[in-house]
């Protein structure tokens, strides 16, 4: 091994670490992942620890030959970890209550009232969006609309809530197999029907069934177990753990849905959910059609009472009745709120089907008959159980399980740090990196089962530790020994999400929309996108005309065949699969959407109108300048201005005075651009020069990062 013609002989020195493992007894463990993790003991560290987190890094560190960096400044820590937790920054007025909070609880108070906040909620939801590939389209060819938005809303709700990690995975997979199951827990169950599917006519419909079951199970398994399963697909593979009868026995628990074609492109099993205002609004249109209803049987009474004494006396949402016509718009506006209704797409098992092992992963070629099962190389299923999905979904968040509770907890790590204990984050298996610290991993963990599946226990206890509280400063010499922050030696500094870039310059902007949940919504796009990649060309994008337009950006209409492009070229994945990792890359593209997309260009003007506000109008020409940046800078980033900064920014602010005064032309073009328009009193080559350099804010390196 290898094989001798693949001429890759071993080395000497992998040839002595074979003989001192056979001499030492050549003990096999299996791999790392598939061992129950156990609560280590911690560390005893001299540094600064604030929980046992800092304790495990510190161990880390030392032989590396590396210190923790200081603290961040207050300032820093507060936009941080506001952002992080919020995915929006921090006002001016929670900058000042924080300052000036020199208890010391100061820190921990600013964590609970971020935790508390549907915010929050909203952020660690759009975390999820991804893994569970949700978008408001089918996918491939015709890719037409769907309406899942009100499992998005269960998501959120899920998290305001803070319903345990567990329960948030059973009723996600078997909501509709709890006993008498809510309709939200069978709403939750959409997680497994947000796959793609295909409305052609022609297919073959067994092909695709096969598809949607692969997504199913594939989805499961790296969501919940960071493991890439699709080459169990087609055949065993010599070395790894989980093999095709394997996959075949984790898929049978998704190949009982009947997936019955219905209306709008949508299959069974489906119900029908409205918004509350929606069904509240049908409630009372219900109510006055059962009046109008009476009105009008009661005037037919009339009438053939009339009609009998003409007879008698041929002189006299009678002319006819006015309750007939408001019955008939009533009728109206009642079809119109039933055909807004989200018809989402839910589990519910039909009869069972005999799940076999596909020949190469064929659909046209079954062999063997296989059980619903889980992989060997795992403790089995709950004994006592039917073999259906609650008894898988009890199996994953079994406390003995080795993988559930350590993939949530790294990825929410990845979330806080832009990088995982395990770097992989979508795979633990034997392709997968190995932890860079496996006793921190291990016993986040079990604080994660042993305190009751408690997200946001987990949540504060990492972004109070002095871990997460460093400087992401670093030194030369620190940098060429851990480029990658490996080793946590500093505090996390990456480039945020592109929700989070787009919503923080709307919220700075005072702009942001912040209604929680309901249909989704259609801000800015350039025009002619949807009609360049529709096969139906009548295909049309409309931007929303009020709210929608400034909606924080998960409830962005998500189109898979062209998802929103400000989104897209901030690395945000098209959703039609599964996706725990987005990467991080850098592109001139990037700048040309800050200078140039409505919404930063609206944002921008925004922002100015806000600043200039916050400075008294009688303050002197030089010390108003300099203050309305330091507002602008407090919005946005949640500091003044250094000297240097404020210098450079006030010669580009005369530049561009200079420029729009004699251009008054371009600078009402500038401030055309958007829905959203300036008031009255501000001259518009000052609103102009002011709204390009709140522009240069925006594109600043420290305002699309977290450091």
């Amino acid at each position: 091994m290898p094989p001798p013609e693949f001429k890759k002989p071993l080395t000497p020195a992998q040839v002595a670490t074979l003989e001192r493992w056979i001499a030492e007894g050549a003990n096999y463990e299996p791999h790392w992942a598939f061992i129950t993790p156990t609560r280590p003991a911690v560390p005893r560290a001299t540094g600064l620890v604030h929980n046992p987190i800092d304790a495990f890094v510190q161990e880390r560190l030392a032989p590396a030959g590396l210190q923790p960096s200081p603290p961040a400044s207050r300032e820093t820590w507060l936009r941080r970890v506001t952002l992080d937790l919020t995915g929006l920054p921090p006002t001016p007025a929670e900058q000042a209550a924080f300052l000036a909070d020199t208890g010391a609880d100061a820190f921990e108070k600013v964590v609970d009232r971020l935790l508390a906040s549907p915010r929050h909620a909203e952020r660690i939801a759009l975390h999820w969006l991804d893994a569970a590939r949700y978008a408001d389209t089918h996918g491939y060819n015709n890719d037409e609309e769907r309406s899942q938005w009100p499992w998005r809303d269960w998501v959120i709700d899920a998290f305001a809530r803070n319903l345990p990690y567990d329960r948030f995975i059973v009723e996600q997979l078997a909501g509709d197999l709890l006993p008498e199951a809510t309709q939200a827990q069978r709403i939750a169950t959409g997680f497994g029907r947000n796959h793609v599917f295909t409305t052609e006519g022609g297919i073959v419909a067994e092909e695709y069934r096969i598809e949607y079951v692969a997504d199913r199970t594939q989805t499961t398994a790296t969501a919940f177990l960071a493991l890439t399963l699709q080459c169990a697909r087609c055949h065993d593979h010599k070395f790894d753990p989980i093999s095709q009868r394997d996959y075949y026995g984790l898929s049978a628990f998704f190949n009982n849905l009947p997936d019955a074609p219905r209306e709008r492109g949508v299959t069974d099993p489906l119900i029908v959910v409205r918004t509350d205002a929606d069904q509240a609004e049908l409630g009372r249109l219900k109510q006055r059609q059962a009046e109008l209803e009476e009105a009008v049987k009661e005037a037919a009474r009339q009438q053939q009472a009339a009609g009998q004494q003409a007879a008698e006396s041929p002189r006299r949402d009678a002319a006819p009745p006015a309750a007939a016509a408001d019955l008939a718009e009533v009728k109206k506006q009642i079809a119109a709120l039933e055909g807004r209704a989200a018809r989402v797409m839910v589990m519910a098992d039909s009869s069972p089907r005999p799940a076999r092992v596909l020949h190469r992963g064929q659909y046209d070629q079954p062999r063997d008959t296989v059980e619903p099962g889980v992989p060997a190389v795992f403790p089995s299923l709950p004994e006592g159980m039917p073999r259906n999905r609650l008894a898988l979904a009890t199996w994953l968040v079994d406390p003995r399980h080795p993988l559930t509770a350590r993939v949530a907890v790294n990825r929410w790590w990845e979330m806080l740090f832009g990088r995982g204990l395990v770097a992989t984050v979508e795979d633990f298996g034997t392709q997968g990196e190995t932890p860079s610290h496996p006793e921190l991993l291990d016993w986040l963990a079990r604080e994660l089962v042993d305190g009751g599946w408690d997200v946001r226990r987990i949540l504060k206890m990492i972004v109070l530790s002095a871990t997460y509280r460093q400087s992401s400063a670093i030194s030369a010499a620190a940098l060429a020994r851990d480029p990658d922050n490996r080793l946590l030696g500093r505090g996390p500094r990456f480039r945020l999400p592109a929700e989070i870039i787009r919503d923080q310059a709307l919220f700075a902007a005072g702009l942001l929309v912040e209604q929680v949940g309901g249909p989704s919504v259609k801000p800015y796009q350039p025009p002619g996108l949807w009609e360049e990649v529709s096969v139906n060309r009548a295909a049309r994008y409309a931007p929303d005309q009020g709210p929608g337009l400034h909606r924080r950006s998960m409830y962005t209409f998500w189109k898979r065949t062209c998802p929103p492009p400000g989104m897209t070229l901030f690395d945000a994945p098209d959703r039609e699969v599964c996706t725990v990792r987005r990467p991080r890359t850098n592109t001139p593209l990037q700048a040309l959407v800050l200078m140039n997309d409505p919404t930063y260009v609206e944002a921008a003007r925004a922002l100015a109108v806000v600043a200039l506000a916050a400075v008294p109008a009688d303050t002197d020409a030089a010390s108003r300048d300099a203050s309305i940046l330091d507002a602008a800078f407090r919005r946005l980033l949640a500091r003044d201005p250094e000297p240097r900064e404020r210098e450079l920014l006030l010669e580009r602010l005369a530049d561009f005075r200079r420029r729009f005064a004699a251009d008054r032309a371009g600078a009402e073009r500038l401030l055309a651009v958007g829905t959203v328009r300036p008031p009255d009193g501000i001259p518009a080559d000052e609103l102009a020069a002011w709204s390009t350099v709140m522009n240069l804010l925006l594109c600043f390196d420290e305002t699309l990062t977290k450091g």
